[in-house]
């Protein structure tokens, strides 16, 4: 018998769950969304949150092999993603 594969984030059949959360946030959330708009809201959220904890894990992976990144590298690049003349004129 072969088992079922576990569908990825965003994938597979939609189930309701039960959540918890502070009155504050609920009416928030429907003052955003409307109160039909709150799942897809939530959903993308969790996606969200899900996609930068495994970013997360695989920088930390990546400094455990390769050291931690150069702090002054790091600022460069952005520069370069900006537009800076300055960032980019000594990127290489």
């Amino acid at each position: 018998m072969t088992a079922q594969p576990v569908p990825v984030p965003g994938e597979g059949p939609v189930r309701p769950v039960s959540v918890s959360l502070h009155e504050g946030t609920i009416a928030a959330l429907k003052a955003r969304t409307g109160k039909r708009g709150m799942s897809a809201y939530v959903e993308a959220l969790i996606q969200r949150q899900l996609e930068r904890d495994r970013l997360h894990e695989l920088i930390a992976e990546a400094e455990a092999e390769h050291g931690p990144v150069d702090p002054s590298a790091v600022e460069t690049k952005r520069a370069m993603l900006r537009g800076d003349a300055a960032g980019s004129a000594d990127a290489a």
